[in-house]
């Protein structure tokens, strides 16, 4: 099923230009643990789910570029162009000659009501490209004006116009030493509006992403592409196609709708967060080996003590027993902090996932391979 993007504002459109690369990438890859059948099949999931094809035969990314200043979209078309590998659509976009300077406002009450017929039209579109629409995937920032104010307007719209379709938001939460002035005014602003419209919203912290970025890649001089680089990294491993956990082979699942089965059982929990495991430079794969047990035992720690990467885990933090919702640890009589999430979705990717024991490794969850 495929999924149609809609990026808005400067933060939505370079993280999308980099999670359409990511997934290009990906889709060129030979995927050797597989037949040569069944990475056919993974490889045309993903082209349905993502892209169309030009009668040339260059994949076009199913995407939405939303912004009121022409800069960074003609950036992100030209780039996408250049790659060779995919691109834009050149009239899926949309963009004026002025921002919302960072007034949430702004973004919401005057660009949203002026722009939406022009916007709408352009989502309907793509939606229309689609045998088989899976629902939309908006990316977004919420300490600017028009990711975040615009951003809440858009959702609004797709969720009066599509009301049968998934909504995710993936929103960035702003650094905490401070972009904009008023960014706090922003994300609570987009929250709360968000929360009416949207069916869940994956959340990436900027602090988080910049402490991987140092920590665990060694990146001396962090640039903001190399953070967008990690975020969809993260987000590709999540919604590129994956066998169900009972063992098919039907890779045409709708994603969202997975996410929403297992992640969103009630209407009002709609937050979400991700995990990624292992995460290490490139260059550094070689000369490094993993084993499954390994991976889950750190990942369920990271759970328990709801850390945001393997790097620093406090190991002392231990799940409250049973009928006790009182945390333990083995060094301080003092209650430690202990990650309630409601519901939980692994996702595995590799050699042998099939084999691997999450029964008693990590809570109650479902998981893919």
């Amino acid at each position: 099923m495929s999924i149609v993007t809609v990026q808005l504002g400067q933060c939505g459109n370079q993280i999308g230009h980099e999670v359409f690369c990511c997934l290009c990438s990906d889709i060129r890859g030979t995927h050797g643990l597989c037949s040569k059948k069944e990475n056919q099949s993974y490889q045309d999931a993903c082209k349905e789910r993502f892209f169309w094809e030009e009668e040339s035969g260059v994949p076009v990314a199913r995407a939405v570029l939303v912004d009121m200043e022409p800069k960074v979209i003609s950036q992100t078309l030209s780039m996408a162009a250049r790659s060779g590998c995919w691109k834009y659509n050149n009239q899926s976009h949309f963009c004026q000659k002025q921002g919302s300077g960072n007034n949430w406002a702004n973004g919401y009450s005057v660009h949203g009501p002026r722009h939406k017929e022009s916007i709408m039209d352009l989502v309907q579109r793509e939606a229309e490209r689609c045998d088989r629409l899976g629902g939309f995937f908006t990316i977004m920032s919420m300490a600017g004006g028009t990711g975040s104010g615009l951003g809440a307007f858009v959702t609004q719209c797709l969720r009066d116009a599509f009301p049968a379709s998934f909504i995710l938001n993936h929103v960035i939460w702003p650094y905490g030493t401070g972009e904009v002035i008023v960014q706090n005014y922003n994300s609570v602003l987009t929250l709360s509006h968000l929360y009416r419209s949207s069916d869940a919203l994956l959340v990436h912290e900027n602090d988080v992403i910049h402490k991987i970025c140092a920590q665990l890649m060694n990146i001396k001089q962090i640039s903001f592409r190399d953070v967008n680089q990690v975020i969809a990294h993260q987000l590709g491993s999540v919604f590129q196609p994956v066998h169900p956990a009972e063992g098919g082979s039907n890779y045409s699942r709708n994603p969202l709708g997975d996410l929403m089965e297992t992640l969103v059982p009630h209407p009002e929990f709609k937050m979400l967060g991700l995990r990624n495991i292992p995460q290490i430079p490139e260059n550094s794969l070689p000369y490094s080996t993993f084993s499954w047990p390994g991976l889950i035992k750190h990942l369920r720690q990271m759970l328990i003590a709801n850390a945001q990467m393997e790097e620093g885990i406090d190991w002392q933090v231990r799940p409250p027993p049973p009928g006790s919702s009182t945390p333990s640890s083995h060094s301080t009589k003092k209650p430690l902090h202990f990650n309630t999430s409601i519901a939980n979705l692994v996702i595995l990717r590799g050699k042998d996932v099939h084999s691997v024991d999450l029964v008693s490794k990590i809570p109650p969850c479902t998981h893919h391979g």
